[in-house]
């Protein structure tokens, strides 16, 4: 470790253990002179339960946290730390840049949604009823009451239906791509 990158606090990518990122992320707030960035993607998916919110990180298993790199010792001690990527002997800070032009993706909780609304030629997936599972592909918004009409395969064959707009969740959206 050379005596330039100790100089001042930096930007460095924390690896987290197995889905723990927010749990490294509110032990490593609590130490004096570590700032923490976790981000996050909110979007939908269907699950036997219908349609369901669901919270990730954005990188999982990963966070970026801001700190003087004589501090290593104790933030690779935090619960729920893992390690703090690094090539050999090299921790390699992340730029400044890089943190401000994620942030500016995000809102102010660091959390990206993806609204779930559809479009016409949209791919989704039927997420409760009769059709719960099946995939189909949205011909036509309906003025009333939300209602969309969808081409669906059934017993081999294809059938327009119109179901209501928050029994679908769209597919083909990677909430990490964005």
């Amino acid at each position: 470790m050379s005596d330039a990158s100790e100089a001042a606090p930096a930007w460095f990518c924390v690896r987290s253990q197995i889905k723990h990122e927010h749990i490294a992320a509110g032990h490593l707030k609590q130490l004096p002179g570590v700032n923490v960035f976790c981000p996050r993607v909110r979007f939908q998916r269907a699950t036997r339960r219908g349609k369901v919110w669901f919270n990730e990180a954005m990188f999982p298993n990963y966070l970026f946290a801001r700190f003087d790199l004589r501090d290593l010792r104790i933030i690779k001690a935090a619960h729920g730390v893992a390690g703090v990527v690094h090539f050999g002997d090299y921790f390699a800070p992340v730029p400044d840049e890089v943190i401000t032009d994620l942030r500016t993706r995000l809102d102010e909780t660091d959390l990206k949604v993806f609204p779930d609304a559809v479009q016409p030629g949209d791919e989704v997936v039927i997420a409760d009823g009769t059709f719960m599972g099946i995939t189909a592909v949205v011909q036509r918004l309906l003025p009333a009451k939300d209602r969309v009409r969808v081409l669906l395969e059934f017993l081999g064959r294809p059938v327009e239906t119109e179901l209501a707009q928050t029994s679908l969740v769209k597919t083909g959206v990677n909430p990490r791509l964005d």
